[in-house]
């Protein structure tokens, strides 16, 4: 029989006959690593233990400590164990397919009842008894015919068109979780008692159509969440408890920030207190651009499609795009342009206009820039994942020699933003080429080891994000971690070496020559409406009081204390606080309760004894305790916490 070689992670390397597996491999080393292997990797593949290995391979055994394998084969089983679950109570349910994604998977059937919450309790009780039962999970591989006649006569129809699709050459593995069968490309766990039992839970069902097509049936999705033990399902589940609290869209509703309708999908609809945010927080950035050496542009919302084919968004990014056809006067046919679903070609354009020396350079050019993007409805999330938004976007232009100074600097630039706004430690990805993108393997090359090599050099080793650069170039990307341990992609940098030369970019050198400039684009909060709903779901509504849109409400405690009330705001709004007046014939209790909901980080009551020593009773948003102060003294005190943090 012929002999393979199998290197081990310390370097050994041990001969097996060919079509050894990974569960013979780890019984020759120990009877104990046998017992506690899940899995293995082979050449870098997650590889089955029932699967054979037919030659020379890098390998490595799993157990149920190597975290992210570990994961995989337990929300994998899991969403198997649950159709099994399903079909049992269910039997003419029929099955589709059951991914694992983040923190747990999901399961798409097609069943004509709905099911309901209370039945994911049922289906969660005979999961367990699953589990409990220790069933083998066994794999074989299928010749196509077979597995079509298999499930054609089990009247899986869904199966039978996945089998059908499955590309020549690839095989076709088939799974067995007791008596129950399954389509899978593995790998599983060996039996279903290594799934930890007390460590999953359902968590909602929606609908889906089969294959993303609406033109095919609707689907009913079953989610659910798996960890690898109870304290993790608990943790987990209590971030998600905080989440639905700190929900921006229920927020948003309390503290009257903003709508958004079925008539404008993907798009907001700002309340006057929603906009205060927006506003504040754009005149924060504006100031510190102007201080970071930016000029400020403003670009046409709608161009014509002969700027998008020059600069390869026709052909690479078309789909995201919404196309606007006009009749235009005298023309033989329609004039067919774009909504900009970016900023970047119009201020190649505007770099274009008049001679550029490289004493110019480098050229920070900024523009709060309202962007429009075909996102599918369903990926749509409140504010967070939206179709129109206003990017604080910008783009360097520069020598090549200046990449790593302008690099370091932007850095620098968003850390002090980062900070101020909340956030002062965030993680960095570095992204490389994609698939679909353009411009020549040598111009990517020198890219990627400029932003690679500059980042480096500003003190920073990025973590690798593989395959997901733009189109024309490497970037990378700034990742936040919110208060409940979430993390958040805002800002973005990247290297351009391509839309310069697609869109005839020049400068002139100091040898008197023309050569291209280097084009950096950067976005330091990414889309203003997203951002907001971070910092929204960050501060879980209670916002640092310069940016809160309501920040005082002065309340009055009797009817006496009225002209008080309005003498009290007038102070407040001169010292530059937004303050408002709340003279309604109710219960102070009920003024306090009703304004704290909504969010206001400082409640002033005002009665007879406060009118008399023109004091004001104080008390602080999640503060039980209120102290009677002067109005002098508080008013300087908010004074200076409603200063935005670049103007202290």
């Amino acid at each position: 029989m012929a002999k393979i070689s199998l290197t081990f992670p310390d370097g050994n390397v041990k001969t097996f006959d060919a079509g050894v597996t990974p569960a013979e491999v780890a019984a020759s080393i120990s009877s104990s690593l046998a017992k506690k292997a899940i899995s293995a990797f082979v050449n870098g593949q997650h590889w089955d233990l029932q699967w054979p290995i037919t030659e020379d391979a890098e390998i490595r055994i799993n157990t149920m400590k190597d975290e992210a394998p570990a994961l995989e084969l337990i929300r994998h089983d899991l969403a198997h164990i649950m159709a099994r679950a399903v079909q049992e109570i269910w039997p003419d349910t029929k099955v589709t397919i059951g991914p694992v994604i983040d923190n747990g998977w999901y399961y798409d059937f097609d069943r004509e009842e709905p099911f309901t919450p209370e039945d994911l309790g049922v289906i969660e009780k005979k999961m367990k008894e699953i589990i409990n039962r220790r069933d083998p999970v066994t794999t074989e591989v299928w010749e196509r015919d077979r597995a079509i006649r298999y499930y054609e006569a089990n009247n899986e129809p869904y199966k039978v068109e996945l089998v059908e699709a499955i590309p020549e050459g690839e095989p076709i593995r088939m799974y067995w979780h007791g008596h129950w069968q399954d389509l899978c490309r593995g790998p599983h766990l060996q039996h279903t008692g290594q799934v930890p039992g007390d460590a999953f839970k359902l968590t909602h069902v929606a609908g889906a159509y089969w294959r993303g097509d609406s033109t095919r049936p609707m689907l009913q999705r079953i989610y659910g969440v798996g960890f690898q033990n109870k304290d993790k399902l608990k943790a987990y589940l209590h971030m998600m408890e905080e989440a639905a609290k700190r929900d921006h869209r229920k927020l948003g509703r309390e503290m009257d920030l903003f709508h958004m309708q079925e008539e404008a999908p993907g798009q907001v609809f700002w309340h006057p207190n929603g906009w205060t945010i927006y506003t504040t927080l754009q005149d924060y950035m504006r100031r510190r651009q102007r201080d970071g050496g930016y000029v400020e542009v403003n670009t046409p919302q709608v161009v014509d499609r002969k700027l998008w084919e020059r600069s390869g968004h026709w052909d690479k990014y078309q789909e995201n795009m919404f196309i606007v056809e006009v009749d235009e006067e005298h023309a033989r046919e329609k004039t067919v342009n774009a909504l900009k679903p970016m900023n970047c070609p119009c201020h190649v354009e505007i770099f274009k206009q008049g001679l550029k020396s490289y004493r110019d350079l480098p050229l920070r050019m900024a523009e709060f820039g309202s962007c429009n993007r075909y996102e599918p409805s369903g990926a749509l999330h409140g504010i967070m994942r939206v179709r129109g938004f206003t990017q604080d976007d910008a783009h360097i232009f520069a020598t090549e020699d200046q990449i790593e100074s302008e690099t370091a600097e932007f850095i620098r630039f968003l850390g002090r933003i980062y900070a101020d706004l909340g956030f002062p430690e965030f993680k960095v990805k570095f992204s490389d080429r994609p698939e679909t993108r353009a411009g020549s393997d040598a111009v990517w090359d020198k890219a990627e080891e400029a932003l690679l090599s500059a980042t480096r050099k500003a003190g920073i080793e990025p973590e690798l994000n593989p395959g997901e650069g733009a189109f024309y170039g490497p970037k990378l990307e700034f990742v936040l971690t919110d208060a409940i341990g979430r993390d958040w992609q805002c800002g973005t940098f990247q290297v351009d070496f391509v839309l310069p030369e697609r869109l005839d970019a020049t400068y002139v050198g100091a040898d008197g020559a023309k050569h291209r400039p280097v084009m950096l684009h950067r976005a330091t909060l990414g889309s203003f409406e997203r951002f907001i709903g971070i910092l929204i779901e960050e501060h879980a509504g209670k916002l640092p009081f310069w940016l809160a849109p309501r920040q005082v409400v002065v309340a009055s405690i009797t009817s006496e204390a009225d002209d008080y009330v309005h003498e009290v705001v007038a102070t407040l709004r001169a010292a530059g606080i937004r303050a408002e007046a709340d003279i309604r014939n109710e219960k102070i209790n009920y003024k306090v309760r009703e304004h704290s909901v909504g969010k206001v980080p400082v409640i002033l009551a005002v009665g007879a004894r406060e009118v008399e020593e023109r004091t004001v009773s104080v008390r602080r948003l999640g503060e039980k305790k209120t102290s009677v102060q002067p109005l002098e003294g508080v008013t300087k005190e908010l004074a200076r916490e409603a200063t935005p943090p670049d103007l202290l």
